[in-house]
């Protein structure tokens, strides 16, 4: 079964905490402290591999997890990193935050890695937290958590070629005689429920990769029938061959099967009607197409595309259809890419991140959080400038209205991931 469209759930490895403990041993009853920082947790990691070509394996497993790092314990021990998580997808894989739709990754590439979540930091054990004041500290950080996502998994093919036309116009037909690929053809609409990948070896030294576009219908960039799940497929081909029925045997008219189609590519995405565009008219070994044929050259060939008249089922005319597909292909400019373009999904800003404030031995405050870290981060508070902003984020992001609560009191200790410095009103 071909799936290309799931819903999973995904989780990085919280930080493992770290230690409060202090030195014991024969004759030594009051050593200093001696608590190992928490390990690091893993991440979650998404390869892109070729060898994969439906996401049918989430169907059945729709939970991943990263470990969480372990804690520390005494004697300076460190806690184990938590093992990350490698999920693999098909190369064409557009990875989406669940809830917002925004796009986290773009996966294009064989053996293409993004860390999509990164495990979280383990706390750092007691034994960083001794000072000349506070000799004997009972704090220890706790270990970061990880972020978790649902993520909607999009696969959209990758191929050189893609063949489109209404259903029923020959498009199975016309990819099993020119490829590898073994589609199931039968005479009746929406036979093909799913796109077909085949590989076109050219005169024995070039080879391209097509795929058939199944199901595209009039109203299908607007959802009718199975166009959205269909038409993603089309983004990423750089030619497409139109695929029309020049018999007219179910009684259309050739020349508006090609508007209804190039309609649907701009209904979706303007620019898709700008990528090369040649015409395959099919079905001319029936009597009566020439004249089709004729009118769909005096309309379309003015305006730059290429019509071929040819029969899939008797194999007519697709040697020199498959020419100028190579020539296209052999002249495309190396520096067009279709990829989606998207900006890397921030799920919180800074200003929303919370934080904690625990109180030790009643005069000692230590304040964690993600955004204040990152506040740290960016900040230099050895100048006067530096300093003047730390001081407004502490009152704006209400961490001074906090301490106050917890009853803070001039001159007590605040700490502050890796600064330490005493409180006054």
């Amino acid at each position: 079964m071909f799936v290309d469209r799931v819903k999973i759930h995904v989780k990085g490895g919280n930080g493992g905490n770290g230690a409060v403990s202090f030195y014991r041993a024969k004759y030594i009853t009051h050593g200093g402290p001696d608590g190992g920082d928490g390990g690091r947790g893993g991440d979650v990691i998404f390869v892109g591999d070729a060898q994969m070509n439906t996401l049918m394996d989430f169907r059945y497993k729709r939970s991943y997890k990263a470990t969480p790092g372990e804690d520390g314990s005494k004697l300076n021990r460190s806690g184990k990193d938590g093992e990350s998580i490698i999920i693999k997808v098909p190369v064409g894989t557009v990875i989406r935050e669940a809830e917002s739709g925004k796009v986290m990754a773009d996966i294009a590439h064989d053996g293409e890695t993004k860390v999509l979540i990164e495990g979280g930091k383990g706390g750092k054990g007691n034994q960083h937290f001794a000072t000349p004041r506070r000799q004997a500290p009972r704090y220890a950080e706790k270990g970061r958590l990880s972020k978790e996502y649902d993520l909607i998994l999009e696969l959209k093919l990758i191929a050189d070629v893609g063949v489109i036309g209404l259903p029923n116009v020959g498009k199975s037909t016309l990819l099993s005689m020119v490829t590898n690929a073994n589609p199931k053809i039968a005479n009746y609409h929406f036979t093909t429920l799913a796109p077909n990948l085949g590989v076109v070896q050219y005169k024995d030294f070039e080879t391209f990769v097509m795929a058939d576009i199944p199901g595209l219908v009039e109203g299908a960039s607007e959802g009718s029938g199975l166009g959205h799940q269909f038409l993603r497929h089309v983004e990423r081909t750089k030619v497409f061959v139109h695929v029309v029925d020049a018999a007219a045997i179910e009684g259309g008219d050739p020349l508006d099967d090609i508007e209804t189609i190039n309609s649907e590519l701009v209904s979706y995405k303007e620019d898709l009607i700008k990528r090369p565009q040649i015409i395959a008219a099919n079905k001319t070994d029936i009597p009566g197409s020439e004249e089709n044929v004729q009118r769909i050259k005096e309309k379309y060939e003015p305006l730059g595309y290429k019509v071929f008249p040819i029969s899939a089922a008797t194999n007519t005319g697709l040697e020199p259809l498959m020419e100028a597909v190579a020539d296209t292909l052999r002249n495309y400019p190396e520096d067009i890419i279709f990829e989606e373009e998207y900006e890397e999904l921030i799920p919180e800003e800074i200003d929303h991140e919370p934080f904690t404030i625990e109180v030790y031995d009643g005069d000692y405050y230590v304040v964690t959080g993600v955004g204040v870290e990152k506040m740290l981060g960016y900040t230099n508070i050895d100048t006067e400038k530096g300093f003047a902003f730390f001081q407004r984020y502490l009152r704006e992001k209400g961490i001074i209205d906090a301490l106050e609560q917890k009853g803070i009191k001039d001159k007590d200790t605040v700490k502050i991931y890796d600064l330490e410095f005493e409180y006054y009103k």
